[in-house]
């Protein structure tokens, strides 16, 4: 029997066996409790529907099961994703289509974005199979593997609701992969290191870590009471913001440390409106 590329490499790695694997259950998707089953696949504006059909077949041949469509260019569930699904239909038809980014990212308390192409950004791109590991160690938590349109990657903007970035490496002279190719390669690295025993150290203790759609909302309260005391300019408070985005990305910051922050940036805005009970308190030379 021939077998597609996909399915040679699965077969000789024996990552996926859906029937023989406990992880798997009797419709092929992962069962709860197995690392992937946590980890959403985004698009970020798919254009072509053989691409997104083709998504879904690679993630189930790989064991991933939550893709979701930001803003969708192409019908997913046409005759040509159909056709390129294969078995994997049922993923099509299981997506989420939402209209935004952070629609797609609500409740995922970590976000990796890809990249094909140099930036202006002062980020760390990293490999994929270096940086996706860190997506299947958070016990269950909600995470996400973020990819851009076809046609121009993500922006900019997109790629400031990530933690960490990766670029799969390629040939300089083209280095541009079919957004099929990126996000299969990227399922594999996934599906290896779940079959690793990344997640299996049942004696971790689980960490409550911030939601995305959490630290945007600190960042959207922290950038608004630093252009009103003049720290920020509206000119240049998107890249004085991404400075500290990375600053506090890269700490994984905790729900209860996000409310401590937003507890001492609402009583700053507290005492800026009722200056006259401040100096009262606290003496006018404060």
């Amino acid at each position: 029997m021939p077998y597609t590329v996909v399915e040679r490499v699965t077969k000789f790695y024996g990552i996926v066996n859906e029937s023989t694997s406990p992880s798997y259950s009797k419709n092929g998707l992962a069962a709860p409790g197995y690392p992937l089953a946590a980890v959403r696949i985004v698009l970020v504006e798919p254009a072509g529907s053989l691409n997104v059909g083709a998504i879904a077949r690679v993630m189930k041949n790989m064991g991933l099961q939550q893709l979701v469509l930001v803003n969708p260019q192409c019908d997913p569930l046409s005759l040509e994703a159909q056709q390129m699904a294969v078995h994997a239909f049922d993923l099509l038809q299981a997506a989420q289509v939402v209209e935004t980014l952070p629609a797609a990212l609500q409740g995922c308390t970590r976000a990796i974005a890809t990249t094909a192409r140099p930036r202006t950004l002062d980020i760390q791109l990293e490999q994929p199979q270096d940086a996706l590991p860190w997506l299947i160690s958070t016990s269950e938590q909600a995470t996400a593997l973020i990819f851009g349109p076809e046609s121009r990657g993500l922006s900019n903007e997109e790629m400031y609701y990530a933690q960490r970035f990766i670029r799969i490496p390629s040939n300089p002279a083209y280095p541009s992969l079919n957004l099929a190719q990126a996000v299969a390669i990227c399922c594999y690295e996934l599906a290896k290191y779940s079959q690793l025993g990344v997640n299996d150290d049942k004696s971790a203790i689980a960490v409550d870590y911030a939601s995305v759609e959490a630290l945007e909302g600190f960042y959207q309260q922290l950038e608004a009471l630093l252009l009103k005391i003049g720290y920020l300019y509206p000119h240049t408070a998107t890249s004085r913001m991404e400075k500290f985005r990375q600053l506090f990305n890269r700490t994984q910051l905790e729900n209860t440390e996000v409310s401590m922050l937003r507890g001492i940036l609402t009583q700053m805005e507290w005492a800026m409106k009722n200056s006259e009970a401040w100096k009262s308190e606290f003496g006018s030379d404060r």
